[in-house]
């Protein structure tokens, strides 16, 4: 019997459109941001602000050295934010509805400067954030790890003494699907852009 709902931010809460950000930071002078830039994995002061190495002030301070000027906190966001196309208001109405019957968690990796967004009024026209829709956000910047190593996984099970076989996974990520799998998740690997809401259904 499932008892709690794991999902993933980017990709299944929120569509994402990694061309748009590629081109978003790419206008603020990064030359290789299509190197730089992944859906899934990202390289570089990308990864190093993700895994919480470094923070959203030393993203900013490195991020001018590559593109050769000062970048601020609010173009660096902007640029981060480009990734992000669609309302999810109707996934977060559906999660709305979950939360009455399951636990729910977020299992993201992300950085502070989409959080600085998702976990504000700002995050959609409704004015609530994403931590009124679930239980707890956990954050590879925060927890310092992402996925799919098994330690943000493991983390965030020791912090909410979730039970793996009692719980469902939702990511778009192949790789973090397979270790949700190993750890004895129930899973759903989703397509970015899809309502996958009737397959949820299916599942529960």
């Amino acid at each position: 019997m499932i008892k709690n709902l794991v999902f993933d931010f980017g990709g299944v809460i929120v569509d994402i459109n990694r061309d748009n950000a590629v081109r978003h930071f790419e206008s603020l002078g990064l030359t290789n941001a299509e190197e730089l830039l992944d859906k899934y994995h990202q390289r570089d002061i990308f990864l190093e602000v993700e895994d919480g190495r470094i923070d959203e002030t030393e993203f900013c301070r490195k991020l001018g050295e590559y593109c050769h000027r000062d970048i601020s906190f609010k173009e660096a966001k902007a640029a981060w934010l480009a990734f992000f196309v669609g309302d999810p208001q109707y996934r977060l109405d559906y999660l709305e509805e979950l939360h009455k019957k399951y636990n729910i968690y977020i299992l993201s990796n992300t950085n502070p400067f989409v959080m600085s967004w998702a976990r504000s009024p700002e995050f959609t026209a409704a004015r609530k954030p994403l931590d009124y829709y679930v239980d707890k956000v956990f954050t590879s910047y925060q927890v310092k790890c992402v996925k799919p190593h098994r330690e943000i996984f493991e983390y965030m099970i020791n912090d909410t003494q979730l039970d793996p076989a009692e719980s469902l996974f939702i990511d778009d990520g192949a790789a973090n699907v397979e270790i949700g799998k190993e750890l004895g998740f129930h899973v759903l690997q989703p397509v970015n852009g899809e309502d996958w809401r009737e397959k949820l259904n299916r599942i529960l």
